[in-house]
C-alpha cells in the first residue's frame, strides 16, 4: 500500500511529505518529498548587499536564527578580512546568544520528539523553559524569534543593563530543570523501549551520506566544528562534545541521538556561564565601547570564492559567497544546510521497520523545512 504521510502542518516537522510504500504495518521504502516551504534565499542573497541578507538567513532555521546569523557574518568578514579583528565583548556576546538559542532550539527538538511518540508533559516543560529564553532574547534584539542581531564587522546593540545578571539568574533555575528532564523523559522506560534500537545509524552510513551535528555524533563520531574549526571565542571556552555510546540499546539508535540533544545543552549552559563571567570581569560594559565600530558602511570584498561552516543545533550550516569585487551583492550565495543530509539518510534507516517507528525515526532526525528548502 502506498500511504502519503503529509504534507500538512501537524503530520510532520514542517511541511514534509513521506511517500511510504508498506506491506502491512512494515515500511519497504520511504521518499521524502521536499519543496513545500521554498524560502528562495539563495535568489534572495543574490539580489541584495551581504549586510540586507541578514534578516532572510534568519528565516532559514527559524529556531536557531542566531546561530545562522553568526556564521554568515563571519563568513562575510573572512572576505574582508576581519577575522580576529573584533572586540572580544563583541564576539563573547555573539556566542552567548548564540547558546541561548541552540538551548532554545534543542528545548523544541527535544519537547516536540516527546509529542511525537506520545508524552505530553516534558513538551509543555520544555516550551516553559524555552520562553524564558524567547524573552531574554526579544529583550536584547527587540525581536522574538527573528533577530537581525549579529551583523558583519559587530552586533546592532550592546546588550541591555543588567542583562548579565538575569541571564545568570535564569541559568541558575534552568540547572536543576535540565536534570528533571532526563528523569522525567530520557531514562522513562515507555522513551527507552520507544526508541533504543530504533532507527539505528552506523556511523559509515553517516559519514557517506554527509549528516553532521547530533546526527553524526549520536552515531560515535566526536566532531563538531566548534571545537574542529574553532571559530569565534570557542577555543577559549571549555566544553565537552557528547557522543552517542549505545548505552541503552545500539550505538546511533533514536535514543542516542536525543541523549546528545539533552547533554548539549547541559555544555551549553557551562559555555554560557562562561561568557557571562568573562562579560562581567574582564570585557565588561563600558561607555566607550560600540559595538558597531568595526561595520564597514558599504561591503565589498576583492574577488574571491569562500565557503564557511559554523555548528547549527542541527549540524553543520555552511556559506558559500562568489565575490565579483565590482559590487556589495554577492556573485553567487549558496547555503549547505546540515538538514538537507540529515533527513536524505531516512529511507536508509527506515527500511523494514514499522509505521510507528517511522514516526519516531522522522522526529529524531530534527529537521527544520525553512532551512531544508533554501
Amino acid at each position: 500500500m502506498l500511504i502519503n504521510m503529509g504534507p500538512q502542518h501537524p503530520s510532520m516537522h514542517g511541511v514534509l511529505r513521506l511517500e511510504t510504500l508498506t506491506d502491512g504495518e512494515i515500511v519497504k521504502e520511504v521518499v521524502p518529498h521536499i519543496g513545500y516551504l521554498h524560502r528562495c534565499f539563495e535568489k534572495h542573497a543574490e539580489s541584495m548587499a551581504y549586510n540586507q541578507s541578514i534578516p532572510y538567513v534568519d528565516r532559514l532555521d527559524y529556531l536557531a536564527a542566531m546561530n545562522s546569523e553568526h556564521v554568515w557574518c563571519m563568513g562575510v568578514e573572512k572576505m574582508l578580512g576581519l577575522t580576529g579583528q573584533l572586540h572580544k565583548r563583541v564576539e563573547y556576546i555573539r556566542v552567548l546568544v548564540a547558546e541561548l538559542n541552540r538551548l532554545a532550539s534543542h528545548f523544541v527538538a527535544i519537547g516536540t520528539y516527546a509529542i511525537d511518540i506520545g508524552a505530553f508533559t516534558p513538551f509543555l516543560w520544555l516550551l516553559r523553559d524555552r520562553e524564558h529564553i524567547q524573552r531574554l532574547l526579544e529583550w536584547v534584539t527587540g525581536a522574538r524569534m527573528l533577530y537581525n542581531y549579529i551583523w558583519v564587522g559587530g552586533l546592532y546593540y550592546d546588550l541591555p543593563v543588567g542583562f548579565e545578571e538575569k541571564c545568570q539568574e535564569f541559568i541558575t533555575y534552568l540547572k536543576p530543570k535540565l536534570v528533571e528532564i532526563q528523569q522525567l523523559l530520557i531514562e522513562n522506560k515507555i522513551f527507552v523501549d520507544r526508541t533504543a534500537n530504533v532507527g539505528v545509524l552506523p556511523l559509515d552510513v553517516a559519514i557517506n551520506y554527509g549528516c553532521t551535528g547530533p546526527m553524526l555524533r549520536g552515531s560515535g563520531l566526536k566532531y563538531d566544528l566548534r571545537r574542529v574549526d574553532g571559530y569565534s571565542v570557542y577555543p577559549e571556552l571549555e566544553f565537552d562534545i557528547p557522543v552517542g555510546t549505545g548505552k541503552m540499546g545500539t550505538v546511533g539508535d533514536c535514543w542516542d541521538r536525543t541523549e546528545v540533544r539533552a547533554l548539549e545543552c547541559d555544555e551549553s549552559v557551562k559555555i554560557i556561564e562562561q561568557c557571562l563571567k568573562r562579560l562581567t570581569t574582564d570585557y565588561k560594559r563600558s561607555p566607550d565601547f560600540n559595538p558597531q565600530e568595526m561595520c564597514p558602511k558599504k561591503i565589498r570584498p576583492a574577488e574571491q570564492e569562500l565557503y564557511f561552516r559554523g555548528e547549527t543545533p542541527r549540524g553543520e550550516l555552511g556559506f558559500y559567497f562568489r565575490a565579483t569585487g565590482k559590487t556589495d551583492i554577492p556573485f553567487r550565495s549558496h547555503a549547505r544546510s546540515g538538514c538537507f543530509s540529515n533527513l536524505s539518510v531516512l529511507p536508509e534507516i527506515s527500511r523494514g521497520r514499522m509505521i510507528a517507528d517511522l514516526i519516531a525515526i522522522v522526529g529524531s532526525v530534527d529537521i527544520v523545512m525553512g532551512e531544508l528548502d533554501r
